[in-house]
This record gives structure tokens, C-alpha cells and sequence, in this order.
């Protein structure tokens, strides 16, 4: 399959043969979704807590006798079915990081390619050269190319300071790298923005 590759200024100069394996197979939506729940599962930070009756201060001294009053028995002033009481069976601080392997993830980022090429949702550039951070010049590179008014990832061969300081600035942009792109980033954004050099050096 051919895609078209395009100059800054938005003009098509070229195409290139896209890798049937990984950008034109099938999409494993299964998969995906155990990708997707895997690195959203990672950036949970997990400090949620809540006191159980036995933490909650207060509470030491049974409130009435246990016979002859009347009233329900009751232990303590801090058992969860009283207000400022514990809670039962609430929130504690854990660790909510897993992993799939290695061989799945790969095979969840190339569905996700797989589902922007033919979405029409990945648009390829020559190159993303800049003389110094300028954020005006991305704004007009995008525009050039018909990604506005849109979140858009911008993908480059190697990290580059320019060009993440060019784009920094520009709302729901983000720039990564080829080497650290995984399924997660590839699907969340509207837009998918790469480099020929990029494109040729996902693994």
C-alpha cells in the first residue's frame, strides 16, 4: 500500500510503500482493548485510602451496657454503620501495574497503525526541520496539512529539542519519538503526524 508523503508547506512530493505486515493487517480489537486497559491501569497512581473502624480514633469505650437498655447492642462509636464511624471494605493504598508480553504489545501497536491508516487518520511529512523552536512554524506545517481544530501526535525518528519546544506550546499537541510509541499514544489523539524517517524506523 502507498502512501502519500508530503512537503512542510503541504504539497505532495513522493509516497511511500507501507509495510504490509504492520500497517495493513488485520485489527485485533481484542487485543487492543487489553493494551488500552494495561497502560491505563499503569498510570493509576493507587494512593486512594480510607480508615477501617479499628483506625478510626475514637471509639475505646463500649457506648451503653449490652442488656437492659432498649437500644440495639453496639460495641463501639466508630463501627461503619455509624456517621464518623470506619468504613468496611474501602479503598487502600495498591499497585495497580501489570504487563502483558512483549510480542502483544507490538502486535497491539501495529493494529492500532493499522486502524489510523485506514481511518485516513495518519498523514505522513518528509521531514520536520526547523532552524530554532519556533511555534508559529508547526502551527503552519499543521494547518498546511489539514490537521486543525484537533488533537494530533507528532511522531519524529529520534528525540529532537526544537521540535518539542516548537510544539510544547500548541494545545492537545504532543511530540514522541518512534522508539516510544506504543498503542495507547497511537489511539488517543484525532491525528496521527510522522516523519518518512520515522515511519521506516518503527519496530
Amino acid at each position: 500500500m502507498d502512501m502519500p508523503v508530503y512537503s512542510k508547506k503541504g504539497e505532495k512530493i513522493d509516497s511511500v510503500q507501507l509495510d504490509e505486515e504492520k500497517f495493513c493487517g488485520p485489527i485485533r480489537t481484542t487485543l487492543l482493548r487489553d493494551a488500552l486497559l494495561m497502560y491505563e491501569a499503569n498510570k493509576r497512581q493507587g494512593t486512594a485510602s480510607t480508615k477501617t473502624k479499628a483506625e478510626v480514633a475514637g471509639g475505646g469505650k463500649k457506648p451503653w451496657a449490652q442488656k437492659h437498655t432498649g437500644r440495639a447492642r453496639a460495641g463501639s462509636i466508630r463501627s461503619p454503620l455509624w456517621k464518623g464511624g470506619g468504613v468496611s471494605f474501602g479503598p487502600k493504598p495498591r499497585d495497580y501495574s501489570y504487563v502483558i508480553p512483549k510480542k502483544a504489545r507490538k502486535i497491539a501497536l501495529f493494529s492500532a497503525l493499522a486502524a489510523r491508516v485506514r481511518d485516513g487518520e495518519l498523514v505522513v511529512v518528509d521531514d520536520l526541520n526547523f532552524d530554532a523552536p519556533r511555534t508559529k512554524e508547526v502551527v503552519k506545517t499543521l494547518k498546511a496539512l489539514g490537521i486543525t481544530g484537533g488533537s494530533c501526535l507528532i511522531v519524529i525518528p529520534k528525540a529532537d529539542e526544537v521540535v518539542w519546544k516548537s510544539a510544547r506550546n500548541i494545545p492537545y499537541e504532543k511530540v514522541a519519538t518512534c522508539a516510544g510509541l506504543n498503542a495507547y499514544e497511537v489511539l488517543k489523539p484525532k491525528k496521527i503526524l510522522i516523519t518518512r524517517e520515522a515511519l521506516g524506523n518503527i519496530r
